[in-house]
């Protein structure tokens, strides 16, 4: 007796429910396709005539799904018309899980199972970090690929006013050549195509919101859809392309990192977040030259660097000021990564405000990519602390921490007088962004 993995789309339907990694739906008919009488008219499946040993499989299944546990049920065609027809912002309530909560907990720790932010679009993805244990940036994102590449997920983002998302859906069912689409599906905010890639099974989900599209792509050998099928499902629950909280970031392993630093002295002093300089063979002050690391609070996560080429440095004055930190309303400046500024180093701002004391909350979602080490800059301009950018960790001992939060000023003043660096001259309300610098760490 053999057994046919579920079609791709009854398991999106079944995700677009909110159905999470480890929940099972009791057993229905199966639904390979939604309904004619139900389905969008762009949604445009491709149907073969069922031939009779198609049928006895397809009797077989509910058998093999009993002797297969971790294979998710079918669904019904009246719960895929609802799943299509709600919007990717619609909150629903998740169906009873038919297993206990450890059964979950067990497979999740035997996927890795964690949901992150990705630094380089902004979005929040669900990732079976044990299968695909890589990251590395990508054109247009990240991507996750298992050891041997039969495993594929990456992210991307098109931020184009003009864009039109029925080319780009149109565009993504043909590039790269030799894709063929088994399903897809239009919708005004969003779309998801599945098929075959050349040897390889893939799935597109898009969503776009003042003309600005996020997305991902799954790519995986054939032979391994019994086990990917169902882990797509989770992913396509938890995605999130526009969040409106933070998450952990996603930790990548990059032989170039860039961030971003303040200056401190006259002299060349710089500080920035621990984590980007840790383990550089270079560091590099963009405009300025080699740097090299002179200091570390591991507790803080702060760095000291220095440039010793003769410049003239324009320090940041930090103020004493305590009345700055009750300030919620902050701007967070920093230089984004050279792929978001076709290699330029411009200053960019984003607008967030401080909750639970440090914690750094995004007014709206954006990429993150190079503001590791922003300075956070309150409503009259002066410099309140630095943003820490924490990376996802599956499993710690350690206490939880906010994946975004404040360093203050007077944490980075204690620092710097550890280290004898004296306070800089500069008149105090200056341009805090003046005083910012791009950071790149070459590692192996």
């Amino acid at each position: 007796m053999t057994f046919r993995p579920l079609p791709i789309v009854t398991l999106f339907a079944l995700s677009l429910s909110a159905m999470s990694a480890s929940a099972q739906m009791p057993a229905a008919d199966a639904a390979p396709y939604p309904m004619e009488a139900d389905q969008p008219a762009s949604a445009k499946p491709e149907k073969k005539p069922e031939k009779k040993s198609e049928k006895k499989s397809a009797e077989a299944k509910p058998a093999a799904q009993a002797a297969a546990p971790n294979v998710l049920p079918p669904v019904k065609p009246d719960a895929i018309k609802a799943a299509l027809a709600r919007p990717d912002s619609a909150p629903v309530a998740a169906p009873p899980a038919a297993a206990p909560p450890v059964a979950a907990t067990a497979q999740e720790q035997e996927l890795g199972w964690n949901v992150v932010a990705d630094p380089a679009t902004g979005v929040h993805i669900g990732l079976p970090t044990k299968m695909v244990p890589h990251a590395r940036e990508a054109a247009r994102g990240t991507r996750w690929p298992s050891k041997y590449g039969d495993v594929q997920v990456e992210t991307f983002r098109i931020n184009d006013p003009g864009l039109k998302l029925s080319a780009l859906f149109e565009r993504e069912k043909k590039e790269p050549s030799g894709r063929k689409v088994e399903y897809s599906l239009l919708r005004d905010d969003s779309f998801f195509i599945s098929g075959l890639q050349g040897l390889k099974k893939f799935s597109v989900r898009a969503s776009i919101r003042n003309g600005e599209v996020r997305g991902f792509t799954m790519l995986y050998d054939q032979a391994m859809e019994g086990i990917v099928a169902p882990v797509m499902v989770a992913m396509t629950s938890a995605f999130a392309p526009f969040p409106q909280r933070s998450l952990p970031f996603a930790a990548l392993a990059k032989s170039v990192e860039y961030g971003s630093g303040v200056i401190v002295s006259a002299k060349g002093h710089i500080v920035t977040n621990a984590s980007l300089a840790r383990g550089c063979q270079v560091i590099v002050a963009s405009g300025f030259g080699d740097a090299e690391r002179l200091a570390e609070d591991k507790d803080n996560g702060l760095a000291l660097l220095r440039v010793y080429r003769p410049h003239r440095f324009r320090p940041l004055s930090m103020t004493d000021d305590r009345a700055a930190l009750k300030s919620t309303d902050v701007t967070l400046a920093g230089i984004p990564g050279p792929k978001e500024q076709a290699g330029k180093a411009t200053i960019a701002e984003i607008k967030a405000r401080i909750t639970d004391g440090n914690s750094i909350e995004l007014r709206q979602s954006e990429p993150m990519a190079g503001f590791s080490g922003a300075a956070a800059i309150d409503g009259q301009g002066r410099f309140i602390g630095m943003a820490e950018m924490r990376n996802a960790v599956v499993a710690s001992t350690r206490p939880s921490m906010p994946p975004l939060r404040l360093i203050s000023a007077a944490t980075i003043r204690g620092f710097l007088d550890a280290q004898n660096v004296p306070a800089s001259a500069a008149a105090p309300g200056g341009d805090a962004s003046a005083s910012m610098v791009r950071i790149i760490c070459v590692r192996k």
